[in-house]
């Protein structure tokens, strides 16, 4: 009798023991089935933003697409700061199980050589999607003695430190867009800062700053009311939204290795995330961007469509990545090297 519950005990511990080491050999792997059944629960999207901006709109709007695909919950908050790198540390520090996405734009990329965060997108995320991009133009107010980019160029030039240049906030499109211009164009602006794009456009509406670089959604409003007049387009083509505005490159082709850049809007999740939830979330969002409700939002925020996942999206990341960080090195506005982060330069990928 002895024997025998000395046999059923050791089968017993036997099978606690498979179980045991089955369950520690899944800890980091989810398999295919498990996938089958993702999501397990609600999806929380977080946006590195707050309400009522590019990001938040397009986010918000592709939400309950996505949705439909997943046949789950996507519950969408902001959680800004930082430059959106709170929520960015935010995503990073939950469970790598696709239960937690990123609805960011291209500010991580400028974090590390900025001394705002040590995480990035290249090192610590994955892209889902790409959705599209946003272009940034030279803006001036109506009444500027400014009648083309040449002209904010020459006087910059002529007159080191006196042309008053507004920007957002480091990392922000005009920050990174008037890098361009000193580190390409051997000018020197007066960066004079403001708290966001709205005030940035009032200032420029009350004559406090001379130019600024906005995208071109948030300057067209300006323009069509005879507010402001836009000089040129930080892109290597015209607009169709601003297809009267020449692009940088016609006054200065030398700009032609930039490009395509710009702002972005995209989707990320943890480095660690199971490649078959990657997968699934991939093809979810890919075929909810093809909504003509969303293409319309898209259209109306002056955003070119993208949609690109993958090896596409690690390599289009990667090179805006590049492109900004040394931008903003050689203008002496990041004083911590790229190099230091195996950065290349971009005519060097």
């Amino acid at each position: 009798m002895i024997k025998k519950n000395i046999k059923n005990l050791s089968l017993s511990l036997a099978v606690m023991l498979t179980v045991f080491l089955t369950a520690c050999g899944n800890s980091n792997s989810t398999s295919e089935t498990d996938a089958s059944s993702y999501p397990e629960k609600d999806i929380d999207g977080v946006i590195i933003w707050g309400e009522g901006g590019a990001t938040d709109n397009i986010s918000r709007t592709l939400a309950p697409l996505v949705e439909e695909e997943l046949g789950g919950s996507l519950v969408m908050q902001n959680k800004e700061g930082a430059a959106g790198a709170i929520a960015t540390q935010y995503v990073y520090d939950q469970p790598a199980d696709g239960h937690t996405l990123l609805f960011g734009a291209e500010n991580p990329n400028l974090y590390q050589v900025l001394d705002i965060s040590e995480r990035d997108y290249m090192n610590d995320f994955t892209p889902i999607s790409i959705f599209g991009q946003n272009f940034g133009g030279l803006v001036v107010h109506e009444d500027s003695e400014f009648e083309t980019i040449e002209d904010v160029i020459d006087f910059a030039k002529e007159n080191p430190g006196e042309l008053n240049m507004g920007y957002s906030g480091e990392g922000s499109l005009p920050h990174v867009a008037s890098a361009m211009l000193e580190a390409e164009l051997d000018t020197e602006f007066n960066y004079v800062p403001y708290d966001g794009d709205g005030p940035l456009a009032t200032a420029l509406l009350g004559k406090e700053i001379d130019a600024t670089v906005l995208s071109v959604s948030a300057a067209q409003e300006y323009v069509d009311a005879g507010d402001f007049r836009m000089l040129s387009v930080i892109n290597d083509e015209a607009l169709e939204t601003a297809s009267d505005v020449p692009p940088i490159t016609e006054s200065y082709p030398a700009f032609e290795k930039y490009f395509p850049w710009g702002p972005f809007q995209g989707v990320f999740v943890h480095k660690d995330t199971p490649e078959s939830i990657v997968t699934k979330l991939t093809d979810a969002f890919e075929t909810a961007q093809e909504n003509e409700e969303f293409q319309n939002t898209l259209e109306s925020l002056g955003v070119v469509p993208l949609n690109i996942n993958g090896e596409e999206a690690v390599e289009y990341v990667d090179k805006n990545r590049s492109t900004s960080t040394w931008l903003l090195h050689d203008a002496g506005a990041a004083e911590i090297s790229p190099e230091e982060f195996d950065i290349p330069r971009v005519d060097e990928d």
